[in-house]
C-alpha cells in the first residue's frame, strides 16, 4: 500500500486547507528516514524555496536518496533553475499560446500559476497542461512578457502559499483529483499491498479488453492484494501513485500509450506493455528483421523501400502470387492488402507507400484460421483459433466504418501442435518477457509466425473460455511477482 506525504515548511502553511496527518513539515520529513514503511512513499514537496541547497531542494534530494517518489524531482528543479534548460522546450508551445492570447498594443507582463497542470485562466489551459507534463511540479509560477511576441521570462516551482483565493480552491480540487489517496475523512484504509493502474480508453472502437474482462482483472488483483484503478489517456501524471501499469489500449509508438509506458518505466513501475515491447512489436519491419536474425519460422518476407527500382521484378523472383503487402504499424488487419497479380501489386505498393517509406511483402499462406498463442514471460497461457471472416481472407474485415471478425475456438495449450507452440515461444524470446499474442499459421504440421502483438486481445468469453478466471489470475500474479521483486519483498 502506498503512502503520500505533503511536505510544507511550517504547519501554519497548510491552514487554508483541510487538516490531514499526511501533511508534515520538512523537519518531520528529515526524521522520517528511521520509519520502516510498507509500500511506496510519495512526497509532494510544497516548500516555499526550492533553489539549490534550500529546504525545498533538500526535500526532493533526500526523497530520491530514500527511494521515495517526489514531486518536483531534483531533475525538474535543476531544469527550472536555468532559463536555457527549459526555454528550448517551452519555445515550441509559444505559437499555440500566442493564438490564445490577445496581442497587446504595448509591451506588457503577466503572471499566472499552473496547479497540477491546471489554471484558472481558460486561455492558458493547454499551455499549463504541457508545462506540467514536462516539468511535473504541484505549483509552477509562470511569467510571460510581450515585446513584439510572447515569451516566458521566468518559470519556477513554488508553493500553495503564493496562490490567490480562486487558485487555492483549484489547488485543493486538483490535489484531490491528482492523488485521491491523500486524505478522505472516515475512509477505511485498504489492506492492499500494491497499487496498480489499468489504462483504458472509452473512446476506442476495438479495445484489447472489453469491460467484463477489465472487471475480471480488478477482481483478480483484489484477491492477490493489489488495488486496481482505471485510468484514461489524460491521467499520465497520476502514474506516481502506482506500483504497476497495465496498458489495455491499442499501442503505438507515436501515441500516448508509448508515453505512458516510458514514463511508468522511468518511475520504476512494473509495466506491460513495456516501451521496448511496444517499439519492437508495433513495427512489422522490425519484427521481420528480428525473425530473420533469430531464425524464427515465418512466411517468405521481403522489406521494400520507396523508390526502389524494378521492385516488382525483385519480388516476383522470390515470392509467388498472391502476395500480401503491409504497412509496418497496422493493427487489426488494417493497412494490409492482398495482391493477386502484378497490376494489383503495383497498385498496393503505390497506395501504401503514401503512408510509409518501408513496406513488408510476404507470401500468402492460406489457412482457415490463425492460431493466437498468448505468451507471458515466455510461457504459453492461452490458445485460440481465430477463423477468417466468411468469404474473406482475414480474421477482420473493415467496410467503411463497420468492422467484423470471424469465429473462434479456445483450446488448452496442451492441445496445440507442438511446433506451433515452439514457433510462438521462439518469436517472443528476443522481444522480451511481457504479455504477447503471437499469430501463427499451421501448414503441414509446421508453425509460421505472422506477427507478435504486444497488446493481445483478452475478452471475456473468448481468450478465457477454457481456463476462465485463472487467465486473469496468471497475469495479475505475474504483476505481483514483479512488484514484489521491485520492492525486495518475496513474502506472500
Amino acid at each position: 500500500m502506498s503512502q503520500t506525504y505533503i511536505v510544507v515548511d511550517q504547519a501554519k502553511d497548510w491552514s487554508a486547507f483541510l487538516p490531514s496527518d499526511r501533511v508534515i513539515t520538512f523537519t518531520q520529513y528529515l526524521n522520517l528516514a528511521a520509519t520502516k514503511s510498507q509500500g511506496r512513499i510519495r512526497i509532494i514537496n510544497l516548500c516555499k524555496n526550492s533553489k539549490y541547497l534550500s529546504d525545498g531542494y533538500y526535500c526532493s534530494l533526500l526523497a530520491e536518496s530514500r527511494g521515495h517518489h517526489v514531486m518536483p524531482s531534483v531533475r525538474v528543479l535543476n531544469d527550472l533553475s536555468k532559463k536555457d534548460l527549459y526555454e528550448l522546450e517551452i519555445s515550441q508551445w509559444l505559437p499555440l499560446l500566442a493564438k490564445k492570447l490577445a496581442k497587446p498594443e504595448a509591451p506588457m507582463e503577466m503572471k499566472f500559476h499552473c496547479v497540477f497542470g491546471k489554471t484558472i485562466h481558460p486561455e492558458m489551459k493547454e499551455f499549463a497542461r504541457k508545462l506540467f507534463e514536462s516539468f511535473p511540479s504541484p505549483v509552477l509560477e509562470v511569467t510571460l512578457k510581450f515585446r513584439k511576441e510572447w515569451q516566458v521570462t521566468a518559470l519556477f516551482s513554488t508553493s500553495q502559499s503564493k496562490l490567490a483565493d480562486a487558485e487555492e480552491t483549484l489547488f485543493a480540487e486538483s490535489l484531490e483529483a491528482f492523488s485521491n489517496k491523500v486524505w478522505s475523512k472516515g475512509r477505511i484504509q485498504r489492506a492492499a499491498k500494491f497499487d496498480m493502474a489499468i489504462l483504458v480508453n472509452p473512446e476506442e472502437a476495438m479495445p484489447p479488453s472489453d469491460d467484463q474482462a477489465i472487471k475480471k482483472f480488478i477482481q483478480a488483483g483484489k484477491q492477490l492484494g493489489i488495488h486496481v484503478d482505471i485510468i484514461g489517456p489524460k491521467d499520465i501524471m497520476r502514474l506516481p501513485e502506482y506500483d504497476g501499469l497495465f496498458i489495455r489500449e491499442t499501442t503505438n509508438i507515436d501515441h500516448h500509450t508509448y508515453r505512458f509506458a516510458k514514463k511508468a518505466e522511468g518511475l520504476g513501475l512494473v509495466v506491460m506493455d513495456d516501451p521496448q515491447s511496444i517499439m519492437r512489436c508495433t513495427n512489422k519491419v522490425y519484427l521481420a528483421d528480428l525473425f530473420n536474425t533469430h531464425k524464427v519460422p515465418c512466411p517468405k518476407t521481403r522489406i521494400v523501400h520507396k523508390g526502389e527500382k524494378d521492385v516488382e521484378d525483385a519480388l516476383e523472383a522470390v515470392i509467388s502470387y498472391p502476395m500480401v503487402v503491409k504497412i509496418p504499424d497496422g493493427a487489426f488487419s488494417k493497412g494490409v492488402i492482398k495482391a493477386e497479380n502484378r497490376e494489383a501489386l503495383t497498385e498496393s505498393l503505390n497506395t501504401l507507400f503514401k503512408k510509409s517509406s518501408l513496406l513488408l511483402v510476404q507470401e500468402y499462406l492460406y489457412t482457415e484460421f490463425d492460431w493466437r498463442i498468448g505468451i507471458l514471460n515466455n510461457k504459453p497461457i492461452f490458445a485460440c483459433r481465430y477463423y477468417m471472416v466468411k468469404n474473406h481472407w482475414q480474421i477482420y474485415q473493415h467496410t467503411g466504418s463497420k468492422s467484423q471478425s470471424g469465429g473462434f475456438d479456445t483450446l488448452p495449450t496442451f492441445e496445440v501442435p507442438r511446433r506451433v507452440l515452439q514457433a510462438a515461444i521462439a518469436a517472443t524470446k528476443p522481444i522480451g518477457e511481457g504479455l504477447y499474442g503471437v499469430d501463427v499459421k499451421e501448414i503441414n504440421g509446421r508453425g509460421y509466425v505472422i506477427e507478435v502483438n504486444d497488446n493481445p486481445s483478452i475478452d471475456r468469453g473468448v481468450e478465457d473460455k477454457y481456463i476462465g478466471d485463472e487467465l486473469y489470475m496468471q497475469i495479475m500474479s505475474e504483476f505481483l511477482r514483479r512488484m514484489q521483486m521491485k520492492r525486495g519483498d518475496t513474502a506472500n
